[in-house]
């Protein structure tokens, strides 16, 4: 019985999250009220503050569920990969593919210059934490090709994850920002710049 009300719970969970994701896309984040998202669902507003404190942490969580699905499968082939730009470029790939199979272009540019500037508010100060550790994560896999020796042993690997997310995020911000986005391009531009930036890293 625990077993058919936890799969219950992730079911409304899931709900709630793909109603959420719709109205945003349709009216906008910003426009978009718990209220609404509940009647999308088909379940009370409070049911959804049952599930989310509030529309911030609907985002939130699946971004970070987008940005685990990347590490995850970037870490299950990097060691078939022998050039760290190779492993540097998979992981960005999925990054961005992630987030853009999870919300749409048009509201990732509703939301990135919330995010990046928006100040001090819930939906910033969450993704700050969030992209934290997004950071810890792409620092240990520096790391991990650090010990590999396919990288510099003095390579500040803190500094390297730092410049790559910071990076990272301003191509994201570039590429949603075109009509339609030139996945392609985006791309080649990332290898580039991540080819020069290694050119200092390698043994």
């Amino acid at each position: 019985m625990s077993g058919l009300r936890e799969r219950q719970r992730l079911e409304r969970r899931q709900a709630i999250s793909t109603a959420a994701i719709e109205l945003f896309e349709r009216q906008g984040y910003q426009n978009t009220t718990i209220e609404q998202i509940a009647n999308q669902a088909g379940v009370s507003a409070p049911t959804v503050f049952k599930y989310f404190g509030n529309k911030q942490e609907i985002i939130l969580e699946i971004l970070h569920e987008a940005d685990r699905r990347a590490l995850h499968d970037t870490r299950r082939l990097m060691p078939a990969m022998d050039d760290p730009v190779d492993a540097l470029c998979y992981l960005e790939k999925l990054l961005t593919n992630y987030a853009l199979e999870v919300m749409h272009p048009n509201l990732w540019r509703e939301l990135l210059p919330l995010i990046l500037f928006g100040g001090e508010s819930e939906l910033p100060a969450g993704y700050r934490a969030m992209n934290d550790a997004l950071r810890g994560q792409i620092s240990g896999l520096l790391r991990e090709l650090q010990q590999a020796g396919k990288l510099r042993d003095d390579l500040d690997v803190d500094l390297a994850a730092f410049l790559l997310n910071d990076y990272a995020h301003l191509q994201l911000l570039r590429l949603v920002s075109q009509t339609p986005p030139d996945i392609e391009s985006h791309s080649s531009q990332v290898r580039r710049i991540t080819a020069l930036l290694f050119q200092g890293m390698r043994n």
